[in-house]
């Protein structure tokens, strides 16, 4: 027990010494520096097993467990959707696996900073968007735009809707091109900042939109920033 302890001191150390700054200004320990704690604490009376559940083109689901002498002390399950994102264009098994590791790591109270790291929350956005365009369902709905956020001389995108969500989740509205999208993330900032909202509250507004701002061309992206970062002074 004093081991793990220390570990999780030593952890928490990291996450505010050495964790990588997420977008929204949260820190999170990278899961190879929380295993490289757990070796040092236990060394090899403690192992780390994972099983893969799922794989079958589409998605990956994997299982991890932490052992102690036959026994599981702790898990942790991730799911990747392949295609979701750049790294799960060629490696979603690795990442699901990584994922799956820090779940279960967390489990014994070796987080990165918190149970589900800011990548892991904007990831089911990323996630559900990939699982509809595997259905390949030709019939989209798509909200009506305000007038002030609709651009005519834009391409219509291919891809399914871009969609803008308050702070608390809610969905606000719909865009049809990656260009329409940015500008409404953007209006949607500047009334954050015209109302004086919390930092916490555009922390949550950058991490409900983050899957789609993700997305951008790294102009618009630090168009967005830029706007995130002015408005939340």
């Amino acid at each position: 027990m004093s081991n793990l302890i220390d570990a999780m001191k030593a952890v928490n150390d990291l996450n505010r010494t050495h964790g990588v700054t997420q977008r929204g200004g949260k820190k999170y320990t990278e899961v190879f520096v929380r295993v490289e704690q757990f070796r040092m604490a236990f060394g090899e009376h403690m192992g780390i097993d994972t099983e893969i559940l799922v794989d079958d083109g589409k998605r990956v689901v994997v299982k991890a467990i932490v052992t102690h002498k036959g026994q599981t002390i702790g898990s942790g399950m991730a799911e990747e959707i392949r295609g979701s994102s750049n790294v799960n264009k060629t490696s979603a098994l690795e990442n699901c696996e990584t994922s799956a590791i820090g779940r279960a790591l967390a489990s014994l109270g070796l987080h990165g900073g918190s149970y589900a790291s800011a990548n892991e929350i904007a990831a089911v956005s990323r996630k559900e968007k990939a699982m509809e365009e595997q259905k390949a369902m030709p019939d989209i709905s798509v909200q009506p735009l305000e007038p002030e956020n609709v651009s005519h001389e834009t391409e219509i995108s291919q891809v399914p809707p871009w969609t803008v969500f308050y702070h608390n989740g809610q969905e606000k509205q719909k865009c049809q091109t990656d260009e329409e999208y940015r500008e409404a993330v953007i209006n949607l900032a500047r009334s954050y900042g015209a109302q004086k909202r919390s930092k916490k509250q555009f922390e949550e507004l950058w991490e409900a939109n983050f899957a789609h701002i993700d997305m951008l061309s790294d102009e618009s992206m630090k168009q967005v920033e830029k706007t995130f970062r002015l408005q939340s002074q």
